[in-house]
């Protein structure tokens, strides 16, 4: 009998190898990252099951490039009713991001089912920016699949990085509209991978099933990967605990005003209204009176 998860468990992710080191997997909750991303934009059950998949994906992407300093986004534009799905993510794999519509309609492939595709749309692109503090960051963009987010990631992995991966996430949005469970699975060929050993895999992950129904049933990351991998067992090399978290500050917030111009400030500045400026990512409210915009107009 396996015991219930507790509600509040702090999300993290787990990495890994199979046995035989031919492998490398990762796998996370990611429940209440994926809550407090939907609480800060609003979203409704499809733009939080769409808003959650890509902020899943990408704390595993962004904890995978193990860079200092470093930074990851995702960028999921469809041409559907959600608009542009930005989500970014530390060296850690914590992530922060937004969507141009939160309130988007319900659509269901089948009751129970929200419809991600159709939500995210099916024309357009996936584009994935790694800043690996070099002087230019990386850039690569693929045509998105289905629109469903997972099949879209393993397709930019095959394509634009040319490595074989299977990737997995699920949102399961409750009937009150909250996040019941969250979290995903991302697995990766290195090259020299023989047959029998993707054979073995595949076979793991048809066997395992929707990774939905395993955060339901209360299995862990590590039980997921265990599942997975099945007969070629895994060895965790890392255990890293990851939330929702925004790098805002009063000073960035000024760099943007100040980059706005002398001119849109002056106009700002005229109104004699103080200024109120939301980060996108996050709930929190900058104020600036027309005194701060004065100290700004000087600094320029």
């Amino acid at each position: 009998m396996r015991h219930a998860p507790q509600k509040h468990m702090n999300d993290y992710l787990v990495r890994g190898m199979t046995m035989d080191g031919f492998v490398k997997v990762v796998a996370i909750r990611s429940t209440e990252l994926v809550r407090r991303g939907a609480q800060i934009q609003g979203t409704t059950p499809n733009a939080t099951a769409a808003f959650g998949r890509a902020l899943t994906a990408a704390s595993m992407m962004g904890n995978m490039q193990k860079v200092e300093d470093g930074s990851m986004t995702l960028q999921i534009r469809g041409g559907g009713p959600i608009g542009t799905i930005t989500v970014v993510s530390d060296p850690q794999g914590n992530v922060r991001g937004c969507v141009t519509e939160a309130k988007v309609p319900l659509v269901e492939k089948y009751p129970g089912k929200l419809d991600v595709g159709a939500t995210v749309g099916t024309e357009g692109t996936l584009t994935v920016i790694r800043d690996l503090q070099m002087k230019e960051p990386y850039v690569g963009s693929i045509q998105l699949v289905s629109g469903e987010i997972a099949d879209d990631i393993t397709a930019y992995f095959a394509q634009s990085e040319q490595i074989p991966t299977a990737c997995a996430l699920g949102v399961l949005v409750d009937r009150d509209q909250s996040v019941k469970v969250a979290g995903g699975y991302l697995v990766q060929l290195l090259p020299e991978a023989p047959d029998d050993v993707i054979d073995k895999l595949e076979a793991g992950i048809q066997k395992a099933g929707a990774v939905t129904a395993m955060l339901e049933a209360g299995l862990t990351p590590e039980d997921i990967l265990g599942q997975v991998c099945g007969d070629l067992g895994v060895v965790f090399l890392e255990t890293t605990e990851v939330s929702y978290k925004c790098y805002c500050s009063r000073e960035r917030v000024e760099s943007a005003l100040i980059s706005l111009g002398r001119q849109e400030l002056t106009e700002i500045q005229q109104e004699g209204k103080n200024f109120p400026v939301e980060c996108q990512f996050c709930d929190k409210v900058y104020t600036f009176t027309p005194e701060d915009i004065e100290n700004l107009l000087k600094k320029i």
